[in-house]
């Protein structure tokens, strides 16, 4: 069974936060599990989560939660293993709502992912997120 794959080890970067607000709006309420709080992205062209695992990872989906009006048409994800550089995994076209969404991925093992957000609903090109979770198996 697929379960969550970040873990307090985990590593991850975040593109920008709206006003360098990383009290209100930092990255670590990408993964908190907290209803209230969010990621929120400052604008620009093309906004951008790293994760870099403690371990090999097989990734099997990607769940992610936007506020409406602010999400993507379009996201990447590129994974990498052992420094490599990244490569393209899937594409995935989310939808403008406030639901959870899962999106399928083709097993890959990977210890660092890159989930690029493109081609925003918002027209300053910010994006808010409320959860993002990978979940898969960790490699034994």
């Amino acid at each position: 069974m697929a379960h969550s794959l970040v873990c307090p080890e985990t590593v991850s970067r975040v593109s920008s936060v709206l006003n360098r607000n990383t009290r209100q709006f930092g990255k670590k309420h990408l993964f908190d599990l907290d209803e209230e709080t969010c990621w929120n992205s400052d604008q620009g062209p093309s906004q951008w989560v790293t994760l870099e695992f403690p371990q090999c990872i097989c990734v099997s989906q990607l769940q992610i939660q936007f506020q409406g009006g602010f999400s993507s048409r379009q996201g990447r994800l590129e994974g990498s293993l052992e420094s490599e550089a990244l490569s393209k995994i899937v594409d995935f076209y989310p939808e403008d709502n406030n639901s959870l969404q899962t999106f399928p991925v083709p097993p890959a093992e990977v210890d660092r992912l890159k989930v690029t957000f493109e081609d925003t609903t918002d027209f300053f090109g910010r994006v808010v997120i409320y959860h993002l979770r990978v979940l898969g198996k960790k490699k034994e």
